[in-house]
């Protein structure tokens, strides 16, 4: 390969703060601090990379920066034990694209600690298919299996469900037995939500607007990735002893709701990140994808797109436009 290459930058003028977006020329020498190098043959988009891409949101934090917080390739140099020239290896999170160089482009340089070898059973487009929204979900499954919630208790309520991190939420627990309430602010997706798995579609407007802090007992746990009113809700409509796993803001970082689903019910609220996760945890998510995970749902999630493309898919992605999961070609 070329010690030069195109990858998509993002940069920042320094006097005036104003940020600028596009396709530059680098070079091996341009890459930043790590043991391992990569040669990239699949990314993402995530709704991080498009708050990146169109500026929508401070997530860049180092520039230049080459945005995509998911990698999948093979390892082409390495200084590490753990890996050796020719395996396949993924990334997810560790601030890749934020203040790391990410995979919007065909190389990157990182930390050894920050890879696994690519899962058992799935390939390195399967594993972006997925990417930070599958293992993201399988996570928060995860997340209620440890706090004691099983298919018997009830009902599981997904919040943004026809997103990535929902539709792969809907996919799993429906694969592992649960019953799932899907919400969705485009009931034509109905249909969609069905064959994932989901047994009931859900409107968001009935859960994202102000309602009582204390409603009546539903769902025995929830995955939400809204935030903002909507988790509000979700919490009051959790049984006693129940669980919600909440990963995401789509609706806002803030929390308008009162202790009362707590102290009367004894509800949790669980708390579930992706990007600083402990290795143990990140095997046993992707574990969880690889050994549950219908292939068929996969494809039904996953649109693919060239790299070529991320610019223009951004904004529609944070219009909620992009139904599922976005997989980016490199080559």
């Amino acid at each position: 390969m070329s010690d030069t290459f195109n990858a998509y930058v993002i940069d920042r003028d320094a006097d005036t703060k104003e940020q600028s977006r596009g396709w530059t020329t680098l070079s091996n020498d341009d890459l930043m601090e790590g043991d391992v190098t990569l040669r990239v043959r699949h990314t993402t988009m995530n709704y991080k990379d498009a708050l990146a891409i169109t500026g929508k949101s401070p997530v860049v934090r180092r520039f230049p920066m080459v945005p995509g917080i998911d990698i999948a390739g093979e390892v082409t140099a390495s200084d590490s034990p753990r890996f050796a020239v020719g395996d396949a290896v993924i990334l997810n999170g560790w601030g890749v694209g934020e203040t790391h160089m990410g995979g919007y482009a065909p190389v990157a340089r990182v930390k050894s600690d920050w890879l696994l070898h690519q899962p058992q059973g799935l390939s390195g487009a399967d594993c972006m298919a997925v990417g930070t929204a599958g293992y993201t979900a399988a996570l928060c499954v995860l997340r209620l299996q440890d706090l004691g919630v099983t298919p018997e208790d009830g009902p599981i309520l997904v919040t943004g469900a026809s997103g990535g991190v929902g539709s792969f939420a809907v996919s799993l627990l429906a694969a592992l037995g649960y019953s799932v309430a899907a919400s969705t602010g485009r009931m034509e997706e109905e249909a969609y939500l069905r064959a994932l798995g989901a047994s009931e579609v859900v409107d968001r407007n009935t859960l994202s607007e102000r309602g009582r802090p204390l409603d009546k007992e539903i769902y025995a746990g929830a995955i939400d990735s809204v935030g903002s009113q909507t988790l509000a809700n979700v919490l009051s409509k959790v049984r006693y002893g129940g669980t919600v796993a909440a990963c995401g803001l789509a609706q806002g970082p803030d929390l308008p709701a009162t202790v009362m689903p707590f102290i009367l019910r004894g509800v949790t609220l669980a708390g579930v990140d992706s990007v600083m996760a402990p290795l143990p945890l990140r095997e046993r998510a992707w574990d969880l994808v690889s050994r549950t995970l219908d292939r068929d749902a996969l494809a039904r999630i996953t649109q693919e797109a060239p790299l070529s493309e991320v610019e223009a898919l951004a904004p529609k992605l944070l219009d909620g436009q992009i139904r599922g999961r976005l997989l980016i070609k490199v080559d």
